[in-house]
């Protein structure tokens, strides 16, 4: 018993003891759950952490040489096993929260009364700002200087203490909360982002993966750590692999965070083309073409034709999912937009102190930002999307374009010249990608007004009928102006269209144009036709000033004719509803303003696709040729009652009854007179030619080599081998036989010399030589070869046609074209040609005796050959009477002056090499300022560019101002009573209204007009640079280049950048507007403000580097994709015949990827930035919104909403400015890229005032060369390597040479289309450096290698300059034997003469050239192998015609037929660019050892034998 009690008792004492540190607990836990505690617990912590990194930072300065060397190489690896960024971003993310906190605590416990809580609060607050700041200088200055693989220990326990204490401040938030039932924000945000934070560094710090990728950062590149170790090491390139964006996740695709790799690297260094990943396939033209191809090719059939809609259809199917996806982007957008307006007045009656619960406010807030972040995720995955699709539908357009190109029959591409077709593939497939942006514009207006309307009913009844009646007037308006919009940019691309083929030609055949002096004449015509453009340009731009007066005037009448309805029935305005209306406007306001554009966008897609379907629906080049297996026939090829038309509409066929059987191994010969169908008869053969009737067979492979010659620009060796694999032996084989070596051995890099664009760094004959080769290389069964020995000399002609024709090609069949009587005895069949007929065929012999067309042709030869003959008795007789006093002391001297002059050279010839063509010149780093101040001051010198601002500026304040006074003349609730009576209220909204309307047409027709004179100005400028350039400039520039400046750099300046310039002006005056409303109210909103913006332009710098380099390369990767293009066109028949087409194919698929790759990555890095800003600025309107919320005592509510109505617009405003700084550095870069062809050097002057010749200047011709150096580039070894020399007046000389000793350079030296290094010329006693280019190029007279014609008539053709009468035009067509010809045409002197003169043979265009001189009559005439492509008798006829008309010439002859030569007075022989021999011909003859003699003799055994033996 006693023990019971004693329990008792113990166990009371129990309780009371433990009563009493119960409530000892009580009292300590209720002191823990203070705020007091609480804060001044975190102020210790962050105290501890700051002193502690104090002491580092003492301990590391005492310590003297830490391990610094060796860490910045270091760096790299660390730097991803500590989470730099992130660890850095965290630290640098809570310092700047809790200095934001601070400051608003200050500001609203300085106005509500201080307590010991808020002290300890504040100064917790700024000790955290202070030692987290201090914490990410730590780790920066850890990473850069130190070796470390994992963070300091005591760092690692004191995030852990900070995430354990984070917790526990968090959860006490919520027990406030439970008791209490409202949340203490500032600590609610504060103790948010510290756990998450701590939550992140205690994983970084306590992880085991110290040195390899990590889950976070795993969705931000490829999914393998390969891609961010590759991005490293300084050895990445991103075109190797595919483009991140394949393989990223779902965090990394929304971020755009994928992107990240390639802005880092383009911080690092300059991005290239390697830099930039491949595309998925998806979006790669390899992968989308096909299935476009399917779905069009299901759609049309074999037969039906392409029209504008199967073509849309196609194109719509093999984007669909895509395009659906940013439809329902689109409409998350919309919906996201509109949740603003529609609680703006709910915000209103919230400030006003009549909420419907508790803490609405902060709901509202947190509502406006979710929609804010809804809204920016699916506006910039929208943009970002329908830029893909425009990338990908672009590629697909081009490839289509591309391989109609190749197909099109000769009568199609009659229709369409070669700067159509690539307007087509430039321009039009352009607008195809540029309509991506708006392909949802017109269906979304439709949602968009709904939305709006819905909103107004709800705010403002019955007024939004009028609302809706205001916004269909406006945008029926549209309609006139946007059919006016369509005409104009239909006749605007039609005069493009004319120009460009002009532009074209005339880059094509620059050469002539400056050896005739013609360049400034045909600049003038290239300006008449850009006269007729900028016309149109003219109306096009002022009418898109008028529909965007139309369009910004618009939400101020839709605005005016809803409150004066609500004014007439009597709805009351009140300051909630009217700023909810204006918000509601505002977002109306941005389909109205688009709708002109998407009107304008559908229009131009429109004609566009019009256009390109109407060339993809051109007729294909009729396949009527019957191929045969290889080997499954005796008969290589077999013609029955062919006949053959290039224009099958028209009456008489070019080829009639032609009936031929060439069995295999056999060479057939085909001669006739100039035009009588001989090429038409090969172009018939490779199916070129469209057949009217018969049958064609052909069994086996074929090759072709064309009488003008078709080179790719690339290396000799990728031109020989033509897509077949290397055989070395082969090759060498080739190489011997065409005699390209000793070429080669000439030239700097052998055959990896690059060769520009047509060959234009080699000369005629080696061009015709690759051509041969390549057709060799090929190994086909049946060789079609076009006259090919007419280009190349005597000696290289006989080495060509004896080991390649008979010797490579023994076993072939070979059908050859030839002038020269020579080759024809090896053939076993011969074909005679006259009007487009077979009018003999048979052996030598047999037909010999059997017509008269064939005998015309050898009796030539033979009138040729005893010519000669009689030269070579002469030159016995001649040497004996010459005596010595000419003496060849005069030869020898020469000869051992050269010698001299050779001394020396060599090493010269040697010095530093470089290729002709180099690559395209692209500025690197930032646009200049200078490049925007020239751009801005070029029209008017800059005097609209202050109006057009102070325009805006004035719009910008009138809009705010009527704003603003809708929001303060009116009552916030129906209670109060209004400031103003309703009349007034209206009128002055409607004044303000007029006024900022009149302000926006103001800016409009200013901005249009300098964009306009500016445009004007830079084209002038840039051709006259470009017509002014030297030669050297277009043969190292492919035109590709010049043609990319003139077409898409032009169009930007004309169509995008002043509208582009203007929108950066505007929207940042636009931004200052709302920053000035916003900080009315609240001007506290600065304390974010201004870090956010530091943040924006801290991105935008570190964007900009990448990006800039990025469109850049877009610019530079276009021309490629045009350049071969423009060569395929050209070359088509050459492609065709050896059956390549598809590999020209995937080299276009190459290229045109090549240019959609920088361009994906453009969009995409320009989304990466626009994503960070959007959220930046969300989160600024966010805390303008918690502010009004917290502080809505002391604000005035319908102001507050003023500013709540313009900060809806920031995100979209700061994003914008942002953007359009980008883009415009972007665009920029067409000005700089034009600005680049205005600082060309250009040539001499073309006239000196002060040194002009005599008009009688040169009167007698005689031309003294003196020491003449000269080479084609300041990289380039010599050609000319010293020759002196004298041309006597009125004498005739010839100058022959094996082909590239230097003979056309000679020529060109002497027309200074090429400068000398040294030594000089002199005509008559004038140096000719001292006069002007045209008074020089005036008075010489040239017939080119190359027969060249433009496009227009026979009368134009002739006489460009307009300089003679028709009766000195007939006389002068007379003369060249083509007068009957001419008469036999319709229109006479009026006849058409098509792109090239393709409607005209070689030999007639020839003789075109001929006729030119006769008219021009000048004292010295030069004949560059002016000769080659006509038969013998028309080449007797032509020197004929030179020895009546100008024996009292200077007459200097380039040949290869020894007979041209042979009448001339004295003989000059190159080698390598040295004087071989210069003397009379009869003296060389006589002297058996002389290379000429040689050279002679060889033609001779050559004229005689025939080449039978070989037979």
């Amino acid at each position: 018993m006693q023990l019971f009690d004693s329990t008792n008792t113990a166990a009371a004492l129990l309780i009371d003891l433990l009563n009493s540190s119960s409530s000892l607990m009580d009292s300590a836990s209720h002191f823990l759950l203070e705020p007091i505690f609480v804060r001044g617990f975190a102020a210790s912590l962050h105290l501890v952490l700051l002193l502690a990194l104090f002491i580092s930072f003492v301990f590391n300065k005492l310590r003297v040489g830490g391990g610094e060397q060796g860490s910045k190489e270091r760096f790299s690896n660390n730097k991803r096993g500590f989470f730099y960024k992130q660890t850095l971003f965290c630290s640098v993310g809570v310092s700047s929260l809790n200095l934001v906190l601070s400051l608003v605590s200050y500001f609203y416990w300085y106005t509500n009364g201080w307590s010991d809580d808020k002290i300890v609060t504040l100064l917790d607050f700024v000790l955290t700002a202070l030692s987290w700041a201090a914490l990410s200088v730590y780790l920066h200055s850890l990473f850069f200087n130190s070796g470390e693989t994992k963070f300091p220990f005591l760092l690692r326990v004191w995030w852990a203490l900070f995430f354990s204490f984070s917790c526990y401040c968090l959860g006490l938030d919520f027990l406030v909360y439970h008791k209490h039932g409202s949340f203490d924000i500032q600590y609610l945000v504060s103790d948010v982002v510290s756990v998450f934070t701590a939550c992140f560094l205690s994983y970084v710090g306590f992880s085991r993966n110290k040195c390899q990728d990590t889950l976070l950062e795993q969705p931000l590149l490829n999914g393998d750590s390969s891609s961010i170790n590759g991005l490293e090491s300084s050895k990445y390139r991103g075109g190797d692999s595919v483009t991140p964006y394949a393989n990223a996740g779902l965090f990394s695709v929304l971020t755009f965070s994928w992107m990240g790799p390639l802005i880092a690297f383009g911080n690092k260094k300059t991005l290239d083309l390697e830099d930039v990943p491949q595309l998925h396939s998806v979006d790669s033209v390899v992968g989308a073409f096909p299935i476009f191809k399917n779905k069009l090719e299901s759609d049309s059939g074999a037969s039906s034709r392409v029209t504008a809609f199967k073509l849309v259809k196609a194109l719509f199917l093999s984007a669909w999912k895509e395009i659906l996806l940013t439809a329902l982007l689109a409409i998350i957008y919309t919906s996201a937009s509109y949740v603003g307006p529609y609680l703006i007045d709910s915000f209103v009656q919230c400030l006003d102190g009549r909420g419907e619960y508790k803490n609405q406010g902060y709901v509202l807030a947190s509502t406006f930002f979710v929609a804010k972040v809804v809204e920016c995720l699916s506006q910039r995955h929208w943009f970002f999307r329908l830029q893909q699709i425009g990338i990908r539908l672009r590629a697909v357009a081009t490839t289509m374009i591309y391989n109609k190109g190749l197909t099109l029959s000769s009568q199609s591409k009659q229709g369409q010249t070669s700067g159509e077709i690539i307007n087509i593939m430039t321009v039009d497939a352009e607008r195809i990608s540029d309509f991506s942006w708006y392909m949802h514009d017109p269906w979304l207006v439709i949602l968009q007004v709904g939305l709006a309307l819905l909103i107004l009913y709800k705010n403002l009844g019955l007024a939004t009928v009028s609302t809706f009646v205001a916004t269909i007037v406006v945008m029926l308006l549209n309609y006139p102006l946007g059919r006016l919009q369509e005409h104009f940019q239909d006749k605007l691309m039609e005069s493009k269209d004319k120009r460009m083929k002009a532009t074209t030609e005339i880059l094509r055949n620059m050469r002539i144009l400056k050896l005739q002096g013609w360049e400034m004449k045909f600049l003038s015509k290239i300006l008449e036709l850009r006269q007729v453009e900028t016309g149109w340009l003219k109306k096009y731009v002022y009418n898109s000033a008028m529909i965007s007066f139309v369009f910004w005037g618009a939400p101020s009448l839709v605005a005016v004719a809803t409150f004066g309805t609500c004014m007439l029935i009597g709805i009351p305005l009140e300051s909630g509803k009217i700023l909810s209306a204006l918000a509601t406007f505002r977002i109306l306001q941005e389909p109205i303003y688009n709708l002109p554009d998407t009107v304008s966008m559908i229009v131009q897609t429109k004609v566009s696709l019009d256009r390109i379907a109407s060339f993809i629906s051109l007729d294909d080049l009729k396949n009527d040729v019957e191929k045969l297996p290889t080997g499954s026939s005796d008969t290589a090829v077999e013609i029955v009652d062919g006949n053959f038309s290039w224009d099958v509409s028209s009456p008489s066929a070019t080829l009639k009854n032609i009936n031929l059987k060439v069995l295999h191994g056999m060479r057939v010969a085909i001669c006739g007179t100039v035009g009588s169908g001989k090429s038409s008869l090969l172009s018939c053969i490779l199916g070129e030619v469209p057949q009217i009737s018969g049958t064609l067979k052909l069994c086996g492979t074929k090759a072709y080599v064309a009488q003008s010659p078709w080179i790719q620009s690339g290396k000799i060796e990728e031109n020989i081998l033509f897509g077949k694999d290397m055989d070395r032996e082969k090759y060498e084989r080739v190489l011997e036989a065409c005699s390209l070596k000793k070429d080669l051995e000439i030239l700097s890099f052998g055959d990896q010399t690059v060769i520009g664009e047509r060959g234009i760094n080699l000369s005629g004959g080696q061009k015709q030589r690759i051509q041969i080769a390549r057709a060799l290389y090929q190994d086909s069964d049946i060789y079609l070869f076009d006259d090919p020995f007419s280009a190349v000399d005597a000696h290289t002609g006989s080495h060509l046609f004896k080991e390649a024709l008979l010797g490579i090609l023994n076993s072939k069949t070979v059908i050859y074209v030839t002038h020269q009587v020579e080759f024809l005895p090896a053939a076993d069949l011969i074909l005679v040609m006259k009007d487009g007929r077979i009018t003999q065929a048979g052996k030598y012999d047999d037909i010999l005796n059997s017509g008269s067309d064939f005998m015309e042709l050898v009796g030539a030869h033979k009138a040729a050959l005893s010519a000669f003959d009689s030269k070579q008795v002469e030159s016995a007789s001649a040497n004996e009477s010459a005596g010595k006093e000419n003496g060849s002391g005069d030869r020898i001297s020469q000869n051992e002056g050269n010698k001299d002059s050779q001394n020396g050279k060599e090493d010269e010839v040697a010095g530093p090499k470089a290729q002709l063509i180099q690559e395209e010149e692209r500025e690197k780093g930032s646009v200049g300022f200078p490049i925007y101040w020239k751009y801005i001051t070029a029209a008017y010198g800059g005097a609209l560019v202050p109006l057009i601002l102070l325009a805006q500026i004035l719009f910008q304040i009138l809009q705010i101002g009527s704003n603003y006074w809708m929001a303060w003349a009116t009552p916030v609730s129906k209670d109060m009573k209004p400031a103003v009576s309703g009349y007034t209220l209206i009128t002055v909204y409607v004044c303000l209204a007029i006024g900022s309307s009149f302000c926006i047409l103001a800016r409009a027709t200013l901005l249009v007009t300098a964009g306009y004179k500016t445009a004007t100005l830079l084209f002038n400028k840039m051709h006259l640079c470009i017509f002014r350039a030297p030669m050297s400039f277009f043969d190292a520039t492919p035109s590709g280049r010049i043609l990319n400046r003139a077409s898409t750099d032009q169009s930007a300046v004309e169509t995008q950048i002043p509208y582009q310039v203007g929108a950066l002006a505007f929207s940042f005056i636009q931004l200052l507007g709302i920053i000035a409303v916003m900080s009315q109210v609240a001007w506290q909103v600065f304390i974010v403000f201004i870090p956010v913006i530091a943040a924006c332009i801290w991105y935008q710098r570190y964007y900009i580097p990448s990006a800039r380099e990025l469109s850049r390369l877009v610019g530079v990767c276009k021309a490629p994709v045009i350049q071969h293009f423009a060569e395929t066109i050209s070359g088509a028949a050459t492609i065709r015949s050896f059956d390549q087409q598809s590999r020209f194919q995937e080299t276009n698929m190459k290229v045109t990827d090549a240019f959609s790759r920088p361009k994906f990555h453009v969009a995409a890095a320009m989304e990466w930035l626009c994503f960070r800003l959007d959220m930046f600025s969300s989160i600024t309107f966010a805390f303008s919104l918690v502010f009004l919320v917290s502080f809505q005592k002391r604000i005035d509510p319908a102001i507050a909403g003023l500013a709540v109505t313009y900060g809806l617009n920031l995100n979209m405003l700061q994003a914008w400015v942002i953007w359009n700084l980008c883009n415009c550095e972007n665009k920029i870069i067409s000005v700089e890229r034009i600005l680049q062809y205005m600082s060309i050097p250009s040539e001499p002057p073309l006239i000196i005032e002060a040194s002009r010749p005599n008009r009688s200047w040169p009167s007698h011709g005689k031309i003294e060369i003196n020491n003449l150096q000269v080479r084609y580039a300041p990289q380039m070894p010599l050609v000319l390597r010293g020759l002196t020399c004298t041309f006597p007046g009125q004498m005739k000389t010839g100058i022959v040479g094996r082909t590239g000793s230097g003979k056309s350079t000679l020529i060109q030296t002497l027309f200074r289309i090429v400068e000398p290094v040294a030594g000089r010329i002199m005509i008559d006693d004038i140096d000719i450096s001292l006069i002007g280019l045209h008074d020089l190029r005036s008075r010489l007279s040239i017939i080119p290698q190359d027969p060249t014609m433009f496009e227009g008539t026979v009368r134009s053709n002739l006489d460009p300059l307009e300089e003679y009468t028709d009766e000195q035009i007939w006389e002068a067509l007379d003369k060249c034997q083509l007068g009957d010809e001419v008469r036999k045409k319709e229109r006479k002197l009026d006849s058409t003469v098509i792109e090239n003169g393709e409607n005209w043979s070689m030999g007639q265009r020839q003789l075109v050239c001929l006729g030119r001189v006769l008219l021009k009559k000048s004292k010295v005439l030069v004949l560059d192998e002016a000769t080659a492509s006509v038969d013998t008798s028309t080449d007797n006829l032509i020197q004929q015609t030179l020895r009546q008309h100008f024996s009292d010439c200077t007459v200097i002859t380039i040949a290869h037929r020894i007979t041209s030569v042979l009448d001339s007075d004295m003989v000059l022989l190159l080698s390598h660019g040295l004087i071989e021999e210069y003397d009379s011909p009869a003296r060389l003859l006589e002297n058996k050892a002389s290379s000429f003699a040689q050279l002679v003799a060889e033609y001779r055994v050559r004229s005689n034998t025939s080449f039978e033996k070989f037979n």
